[in-house]
């Protein structure tokens, strides 16, 4: 129960004080740190249309968070969601050049699928590069992501590039069949739904199925699985496959629902958010569903700040850089002891009691007949 507690208290304690840090750098910008707080909230939450865009913003945010939170149950740091992701996205509109699909749902779903085999396969190469050339997986997965990028932009505006697309490269559109329709007519895509139902099944998978607490095992003490018999070498492998799986289903629900083609566009720092939406998450999938929307609303209000205050679009992303930094400081308070640390503040703000005076040394019995005397 206590560490249910401090889950829960110690980032929602750094994310105040991002805010807290964030309202004194736009004091000193000349703007009131509370109109800023109030116009966070209300570009996040504060009408129908806010919250649209808030969770159109949160489908690839709890997507790309998987791609860290999944691997990390098997003891791995990725944070190459973002390669998945563009390659994700790209792939999707290949497919739709390279084999003729039928403009309905059944083209949709695998339009989804290639972008998720595609984001599995990159993020998969991270983990066997760490099982079995010995590579850190955190460095490999963010090189991985800039190569990634580059060959994204290679494809975009090379071989798949559309002659009509001049000044924003980009690849042909996706017909009209093969989108991702908005749920009841709104803004919100069902990207929003497949991020949800993404986050709930890997929840159950790694809780109730025997792959899932193998990959659990694994992540707890390699040793240990190695000793019981558990292939460990497979199972990073899935579960690197299976979050790089979907921040690639980001990327193509990302080009499905609202780019309707692959371009520069796509690269939005999603992948990198992730990380910081995962973190704050504690790796829990299903904690990943209300932080993403959280941060969905951050990103949702910069242009509110900009409209109202004057204050740049990307100034948000100033924002969650901070709370990354007190996230990851936060850490160190983790397990601390604070009924104890309180009764040594206490105790250090008493006065110290005066010392007792020293007692008067008794003269020997021979050195009080020398004094008579």
């Amino acid at each position: 129960m206590r560490n249910n507690i401090a889950n829960f208290l110690l980032p929602a304690a750094a994310i105040a004080a991002a805010l807290l840090v964030f309202g004194v750098i736009v004091w000193f910008a000349g703007v009131s740190p509370v109109e800023v707080w109030v116009l966070l909230f209300k570009g996040a939450f504060g009408d129908w249309y806010s919250w649209q865009n808030t969770l159109q913003r949160a489908a690839p945010l709890m997507l790309t968070a998987l791609c860290v939170a999944v691997p990390a149950r098997a003891g791995l740091v990725i944070i190459g969601g973002e390669g998945a992701l563009v390659l994700g996205g790209v792939a999707c509109a290949a497919l739709v050049q390279l084999v003729p699909l039928p403009a309905n749902m059944v083209g949709t779903v695998m339009v989804c699928i290639a972008g998720t085999l595609a984001g599995a396969l990159w993020i998969a190469l991270a983990g066997w590069l760490r099982q079995f050339r010995g590579i850190n997986e955190t460095i490999s997965s963010l090189l991985l992501a800039y190569v990634a990028i580059g060959l994204f932009k290679h494809i975009v505006e090379g071989p798949l590039r559309d002659p009509s697309s001049l000044n924003k490269p980009s690849t042909h559109s996706l017909a009209e069949g093969l989108a991702i329709a908005g749920i009841g007519g709104s803004d919100v895509h069902w990207g929003f739904v497949l991020g949800v139902i993404a986050c709930v099944l890997s929840a159950l998978w790694l809780r109730w199925t025997p792959s899932g607490f193998s990959v659990r095992v694994v992540g707890g003490n390699l040793r240990a699985a190695q000793l019981v018999g558990l292939p460990a070498s497979r199972l990073v492998l899935l579960a690197c496959a299976v979050g790089g799986g979907f921040a690639g289903l980001a990327g193509a629900v990302e080009v499905a629902a609202v780019h309707t083609s692959a371009n520069a566009s796509l690269i939005a720092g999603y992948g990198y958010a992730g990380i910081l939406v995962a973190f704050i998450a504690r790796q829990q999938p299903l904690a990943v569903i209300p932080v993403a929307i959280l941060f969905g609303g951050f990103g949702a209000a910069g242009s509110l700040l900009q409209r109202r205050l004057g204050l740049p679009d990307a100034s948000v992303l100033l924002l969650q850089g901070i709370a990354f930094v007190l996230i990851l400081a936060s850490e160190a308070l983790r397990g601390v002891e604070w009924k104890g640390v309180w009764e040594k503040v206490v105790q250090g703000a008493k006065p110290a009691p005066a010392p007792a005076p020293a007692p008067t040394p008794a003269l020997p019995q021979r050195g009080r007949e020398e004094v008579r005397s």
